[in-house]
């Protein structure tokens, strides 16, 4: 058997490490040696976090295998990165990987700007540019939430009274919004899940670690 990857976990806009807690100490117990480190989400476009993200982890694992797990925005960065490091695989948990309606609605906000940053403002971005964003590291998985609505997302209370989101959604991405052209894409399943938290549901560990060790769900 070959070196297991490491699993690089990368959490989401205005969130931090702890909030993939639960789902690291899932791939420790699975016998996968992870890197969880929380980065100024709301204080750096996109393509500076990836590529100071990227330094760091060269600095901390050399060129040992890798493999993604994200949340929401990570997904973007870790895009990013896909040429840049030795991936061996990720999986994208709430990914805005066709962008963000909700972004797009709330971009030209004062308090919007204020509170995500350079990097909220890009998750707003036109098809145009968001098709110039690499693929991610194959193979790929995406888990997608369906729970539209939940008082622990207050972003599901905007998009409720608005009805800016498509069919369905976690609340703040819809289902439509993460996924990938069939050909970049290798696994794709939803969850009863809202956006905030579907990184802690019982069945997004058991997925994960399923396709860090087989590439499917």
């Amino acid at each position: 058997m070959g070196e297991r990857p490491t699993v690089v976990l990368l959490h989401g806009l205005a969130r931090s490490h702890r909030s993939l807690a639960r789902l690291r100490r899932s791939l420790e117990a699975a016998g996968y040696p992870t890197w969880s480190r929380s980065y100024p989400s709301r204080r750096q476009g996109v393509e500076q976090l990836a590529s100071e993200i990227g330094e760091q982890i060269r600095e901390e694992l050399g060129n040992r295998p890798l493999f993604a797990v994200t949340h929401s925005m990570g997904g973007i960065i870790v895009r990013q990165l896909a040429r840049a490091l030795p991936w061996r695989g990720s999986v994208l948990i709430a990914p805005p990987n066709r962008g963000s309606a909700v972004a797009r609605l709330m971009r030209d906000a004062k308090i919007f700007q204020w509170f995500y940053g350079p990097a909220g403002q890009q998750l707003g971005a036109e098809p145009s540019e968001i098709e110039r964003w690499p693929a991610p590291p194959r193979p790929c998985g995406v888990i997608a939430g369906t729970q539209s609505f939940s008082l622990r997302n207050p972003t599901s209370w905007l998009t409720r009274a608005t009805g800016v989101l498509d069919g369905p959604s976690d609340g703040t991405v819809a289902v439509s919004e993460t996924q990938l052209d069939e050909d970049a894409l290798d696994g794709f399943v939803t969850l009863d899940a809202n956006h905030t938290f579907i990184a802690n549901h019982p069945q997004t560990a058991r997925l994960v670690v399923r396709f860090v060790s087989s590439g499917r769900f």
